[in-house]
């Protein structure tokens, strides 16, 4: 009889943890799959050229997924259109510490140091573009062009 009842309260005990795991299981699989529709709205919206509206959305996927790197991508392009550079370069330097080879944002991240005339910065990511471009490999020879402005004549003369 004690047996029974200790037997009972055992299997009570494991359905109890079995229901608690489905739940959970249930919740985290909605929010990763809400986390990704913010995402992929984001990118419809921009591309609709409605950035306020993505911008949101792409904070959103952000404070789901801290390490969405297209997230902070997409806001630097955001902030690129607004000619926020503080913002964009903030943006740019999250991609980069989440994937120090993403092409795209050292492409996009370059073309602001040319922008701020920073030679030193825009020499040292000219470099590391070279090493890791993938996608963007043609953009090479324009900020190389674009590089040449920035040099300066010391620094031309010693080539």
């Amino acid at each position: 009889m004690i047996h029974s009842a200790i037997k009972s309260k055992h299997i009570m005990k494991n359905f109890f943890l079995i229901k608690l795991f489905v739940a959970y299981f249930i919740i985290i699989t909605s929010s990763v799959a809400v986390q990704s529709t913010y995402l992929e709205k984001g990118i419809q919206l921009f591309e609709k050229k409605k950035y306020k509206e993505s911008k949101i959305l792409f904070e959103r996927e952000i404070v789901f997924n801290p390490k969405s790197e297209k997230s902070y991508l997409y806001l630097a392009k955001i902030f690129k259109r607004n000619e926020n550079d503080e913002e964009q370069e903030m943006n740019l330097n999250t991609v980069l510490l989440l994937n120090p080879k993403n092409d795209e944002a050292i492409y996009m991240l370059t073309l602001l140091k040319i922008k701020q005339s920073d030679y030193e910065q825009t020499k040292d990511l000219i470099n590391k573009f070279t090493l890791v471009c993938k996608s963007f490999c043609s953009k090479e020879k324009e900020i190389r062009k674009k590089f040449e402005k920035l040099i300066p004549e010391d620094e031309k003369n010693n080539n």
